[in-house]
């Protein structure tokens, strides 16, 4: 071959690509004019073709990547420890020691090439490092590769940027040392390593963690960038973007690929001016813009990290370290570029571990850049926590916001979660706050949801401005393909022409890249792609409200088809959840009304009380709440729960002596007697167990293993307290036992009689006072079935619906009887689930309930098999009604749609119930929140076994309760809601002496509820920042109420307020101390004094009350003063 036919640059033997528009090169001899276009002198390009080339042109490890544009990015670099000097300390023991301590320790050589673990371990680095004489006047950076994460401080303690290894778009692996070299000056610094990736240490995305990992530091250089070629590289992505992404017949994606072969034509390696041109032609390209109507994408930096996931909380606080720092750099590079981040109590974790870069985070929180959002303590679970918890969130995290930056958030950015309870809207308007941002319904593996932006109203019929991004992601990276997707996903637009972007790695990949700003910055006004403007959340929002004439609505709760399992996933978890959500309940009452009694004396434990609600919000994190986390972090959960339970409950006790005085000593020979109280806001009759003590009386029922016996209290008051003598002797009709001619056992009281087979099934249940059989002929009630439970990925996460086509039923088994009254029976049922696996059960019913208990354990050894129990009932409805959040939904009992089938896994709170014309059964739990109604049958989930991420999930024993109440009337005639809390929260007893009998009965202030019996009174505490009183009532059956409100402590004030308690407005009440409508009457004998009257008015408030009124769901807090 000649060579001399091609051209060469004589400056650099580098080869000139042909210049086919010269108009010397046109071949068309009967053509005299210059301008006309020429002939191509090559076959027309294959689009296939073109598109594989373009991918190798910006790709690594094909072939010819030595020459590719990749291969151009550095235009000098060197790793010799000539110019790089690394000390490092290994901590011992896998701790996670503060930048102080760390540079105090004795450090050793390393190099690069050496090897560093095991998993969880952290190692910190001293470098050194002499930039080269030959980098004088360029831009430097440092690279670090270790496949890990790792922390950039500075010799003064300032976290400079996080570094996040490996070779994928998430890698963060350069940090710029100077702008400008000088050559030759000294630059030092630490790297803090921590010895797991971005998802942990695990084997793929949700492997359980492997605990000996070990990370090479494979890659540290010092290099100094081409920025003709970064440019080049960024113009090219965003271009062949284009043209890969955009429809094979699309005018703009044709223009993409021609103008992206072009780029690769002109370039040619290790010749910059061919990155020039190049560049010329592909700014010709990008220059092009938009018309006026084009849809506008607000694009959002953001980093989504899990506070609990395949890493420990305290990784978690490094996670933000990292993440944040980062951001602060970009934010320092790109002035414009807005950043978002939610969850306060990630930003309370930063300010007590990082000072100076919390003062950083203020700084460009002041300057708009760093946007704090979300308004809760973590991005929470809103199935399975209850009322109080949501609220909870909300109070904390809003107050954080406001205390620490001034304002609080008007989002509740919520992207990741599992699903939305229908009371957020409420929820959310009561805690000052106006929009809601998801996509993860985007993920539903059945139906699409057909909106996205729309009117969001709830239980109440509250609305909220909500969003869900239609990207569908929140990892977004900057290309044309999602920005396309954005306006192909848009089911709104003809309301509303804009959407959010939400962009960054999140989870350790430290936020946006740089990379994503800088193809932002060309995607801004380009023709053939929306419109984007880098912006903080709130602008997205405001510009909504502003230009949508109308939006769409959807009413009740947005029910997440995919992860279903989470409902059931950890059970233990989800146990001392619901156990430490009671505790705390009692806790802040009985503290109130210590208070209330003793004002003087007793210190209502605010700091103490509140800490405790952190660690509880902070286990309700979604991945966590849901299950979905690793072994350790539940370790880390089962520390919190111990600190709630061991404190909460010695606490509660030593009130519990203070308001009855049981600190005192007994006179000598007293007897004892039994002090009740009554933390519900209703009356109660029940059957109570009492450890045996010395000093105690013959009792007239001990339980069968002699422990402890049984005593009858009948009308405790509400929130109140009753003293009992154990010789006092109250009415009532014994419950019975006996065998029938099958030789099945029949239990049976007043109320209802309950036949068991000998395998422990219910094969009848009949109630006495309607004269109604509850189960047809050949259907049994209280049948465990074991699923198999295999789901297509997400293993924790996910229970699919084909599970329903292969079970097991549980026949094996025996019955014995236990108890035999009079006051309570019980039996002890006991089956083998299989080879490796038991249950034992013991189902009591007492002389005076309904209620029919099973207070069940399980040894639990299986792999991927999901447990449940159910019961078939003679009852014919097409909805079953789930308790939620103060309130309930009603889900179809059928498969009749797409939507119906999605939801063949469900939850509730602390009940479900099957209800028809005058009759229904409610089928109660204490810690389970999995369950599901088909036609006549219940199901409620007891246990699953997935393997990952964590492989012991809820292997071992496991103790839990359920019930069942059937009841006359419909539910919503019915008194479930409040079987459901006496369920959860039984009565609370203690010895005393039978001399304190009548002090008992006035030792708790009490606050009832009237004439509304379908109006909760759930929470009462002191208030955040006054000795105010707050109470939390709300309707639960769905209906109006003009509900009286008593106190038995006179009421200065009373106000309706928000869930941060400020207030919305007064509520009129009997004025107690200036009376107005007294009628006096004097005469020459009697003269009643003022004194008399205000005295009278106060007596006539407590007895009259205060009228508080309520719509359908609305949950009402109030504020009182109390004299």
């Amino acid at each position: 071959m000649n060579l001399s036919q091609f051209p060469f640059d004589q400056l650099s033997p580098q080869f000139i690509p042909f210049q086919y528009n010269n108009k010397h090169n046109n071949h068309d001899n009967n053509s005299s004019n210059s301008t006309q276009p020429s002939i191509i002198q090559h076959p027309k390009s294959i689009r296939s073709i073109t598109v594989d080339r373009c991918s190798n042109f910006v790709t690594s490890g094909v072939n010819g990547s030595d020459i590719n544009l990749l291969s151009q990015l550095y235009k000098a670099r060197t790793d010799s420890e000539e110019y790089i000097s690394l000390l490092v300390y290994s901590v011992p023991d896998l701790k996670r020691i503060p930048f102080e301590e760390a540079i105090r320790q004795e450090f050793r050589p390393t190099q690069l090439g050496e090897w560093f673990g095991p998993s969880w371990s952290t190692h910190w680095f001293h470098v050194r490092l002499r930039i080269p004489e030959e980098f004088v006047g360029e831009e430097v950076h440092f690279i670090w590769n270790s496949d890990n994460e790792a922390l950039i401080w500075s010799m003064e303690g300032l976290p400079l940027q996080g570094l996040t290894g490996g070779a994928g778009n998430d890698a963060r692996l350069d940090y710029i040392l100077t702008t400008s070299a000088q050559g030759g000056e000294i630059i030092q610094f630490y790297v803090e390593m921590a010895c797991n990736g971005m998802f942990g240490t695990g084997s793929g995305l949700i492997g359980p963690p492997d605990p000996n990992r070990f990370f090479n530091l494979h890659e540290l250089e010092l290099v100094v960038p081409n920025k003709l070629a970064w440019d080049l590289l960024h113009d090219f992505q965003v271009i062949i973007g284009i043209g890969k992404d955009f429809p094979e017949d699309s005018v703009r994606g044709s223009q993409a690929l021609y103008t992206a072969n072009r780029i690769m034509n002109v370039f040619s390696a290790g010749d910059d001016r061919s990155i020039v041109e190049a560049l010329k032609i592909s700014r010709e390209f990008l220059n092009a813009k938009n018309g006026d109507a084009q849809h506008e994408v607000y694009a959002v930096g953001h980093c989504h990290i899990d506070t609990g996931w395949l890493w420990p909380f305290e990784e978690t606080i490094r996670k933000c370290a990292r993440s944040w720092s980062s951001q602060i750099n970009l934010m320092d590079r790109y002035l414009d570029y807005k950043f978002i981040c939610s969850q306060a109590q990630q930003y309370e974790w930063v300010k007590e571990n990082y000072l100076l870069l919390w003062e950083r985070i203020h700084e460009k929180v002041a300057m708009g850049q760093f946007v704090p959002t979300g308004g809760t303590w973590v991005e929470m679970d809103t199935n399975i926590p209850g009322g109080e918890s949501l609220c909870r969130q909300f109070l904390l995290g809003q107050r954080f916001f406001k205390e620490n930056f001034g304002k609080r958030c008007k989002i509740f950015w919520l992207p990741d979660s599992f699903g939305y309870t229908a009371q957020i809207p409420q929820l959310m308007k009561l805690a000052d706050m106006k929009y809601f941002f998801t996509q993860k319904l985007s993920w539903n593996n059945v139906n699409k949801f057909p909106l996205t932006t729309f009117w969001w109203i709830g239980l109440d019929g509250t609305k909220i401005l909500t969003h869900m991004a239609p990207s569908e992601t929140y990892n977004a990276q900057c290309t044309p393909e999602e920005l396309t997707r954005s306006v192909k996903n848009h089911r709104d637009k003809v309301f509303s022409n804009s959407s959010l972007l939400v962009y960054g790695n999140g989870d350790g990949g430290g936020g946006p890249l740089a990379s994503m700003i800088e193809r932002l910055r060309r995607m801004k006004d380009v023709d053939g792609l929306p419109k984007i403007k880098m912006a903080s959340d709130i602008e997205f929002y405001e510009q909504i409200e502003k230009t949508a004439n109308e939006l769409p609505f959807w009413k009740g709760e947005l029910y997440f088809e995919l992860h279903r399992g989470i409902y059931t996933t950890q059970s233990l978890c989800k146990k001392l959840n619901r156990s430490c959500e009671f505790l705390l309940r009692d806790l802040e009452m009985l503290a109130t009304f210590a208070y209330l009694k003793y004002p003087e004396s007793f210190q209502y434990p605010r700091e103490t009380i509140n800490e405790f609600w952190k660690f509880l919000c902070l286990t309700q994190f979604h991945d966590v709440m849901g299950g979905s986390a690793i072994e350790m972090v539940y370790d880390d959960c089962l520390q919190l729960y111990t600190k709630i339970d061991v404190l909460g409950k010695q606490m509660r006790n030593e009130y519990l002596a203070k308001l009855l005085n049981l600190q005192e000593e007994p006179t000598l020979d007293d007897t004892k007697a039994l002090a009740i109280i009554n933390t519900l806001p209703w009356e109660r009759t029940e059957i109570v167990t009492v450890p045996l003590n010395e000093g105690l009386p013959k009792l007239t029922q001990y339980s069968a293993f002699g422990r402890s016996a049984y005593v009858l209290v009948n009308k405790v008051p509400p929130m109140g307290s009753k003293g009992y003598s154990f010789k006092e002797q109250l009415e009532y009709e014994p419950v019975k036992i006996k065998m029938d001619q099958l030789n099945h056992i029949v239990i049976e009281n007043q109320f209802i009689q309950v036949t068991f087979d000998q395998s422990g099934h219910i094969v009848r249940l009949f109630d006495k006072q309607v004269e109604r059989d509850l189960i047809r002929p050949g259907e049994c009630g209280n049948e465990f079935k074991v699923y198999e439970d295999i789901p297509l990925f997400w293993d924790a996460w996910d229970v699919e619906i084909y599970h329903l086509e292969k079970a097991r039923r549980v026949d094996q088994g025996s019955v014995q009887i236990l108890e035999q009254g009079p006051l309570r029976v019980s039996l002890l049922i006991e089956k083998q689930i299989s080879e490796f696996s038991r249950l034992r059960q013991i189902v009591v019913l007492t002389a005076v309930s309904r209620r029919l208990d099973f207070e069940t354990e399980v040894d639990w050894n299986e792999n991927r098999k999901f447990m449940k129990v159910e019961f078939a009932w003679d009852i014919l409805t097409d909805v079953a009604t789930y308790e939620c959040q103060y309130g309930y939904v009603q889900r179809p009992t059928n498969y009749n749609t797409s939507w119906d089938s999605a939801k063949f896994e469900v939850m509730a709170q602390k009940f479900m119930d099957l209800s028809e014309f005058g009759y229904g059964v409610a089928l109660l739990n204490d810690c389970k929140y999995g369950c599901s109604a088909f036609q006549n049958s219940m199901r409620l989930s007891l246990l699953r076994s997935p393997k990952a991420p964590d492989s012991n999930c809820d292997l071992g024993h496991h103790t839990f309760k359920y019930a069942i109440y059937p009841h006359p009337d419909h539910f919503l005639q019915s008194d479930v809601v409040q079987q459901g809390y006496n369920f959860n929260a039984p009565l609370l007893a203690s010895v005393t002496s039978k001399s304190r009998i009548h002090e008992v009965d006035y030792a708790v202030p009490q606050f009832t509820v009237e004439n509304a019996p379908n109006v909760i009174l759930d929470t009462i505490k002191l208030a955040e920042d006054s000795n105010d009183v707050i109470i939390r009532l709300y309707e639960a059956y769905g209906g109006h109420a003009k509900a009286r409100l008593i106190s038995s402590r006179v009421i200065e004030k009373i106000s309706k307020c928000n869930i941060l308690e400020e207030v919305i407005e007064s509520i009129p009440i009997i004025n107690p101390t200036n009376p107005t409508n007294v009628s006096r009457t004097f005469s020459k004998n009697l003269r009643v004094l003022d004194d008399d009257i205000v005295e009278l008015e106060q007596q006539r408030q407590i007895n009259e009350g205060t009228i508080i009124r309520f719509k359908p769901h609305e949950i009402v807090t109030l504020k009182l003063s109390l004299i």
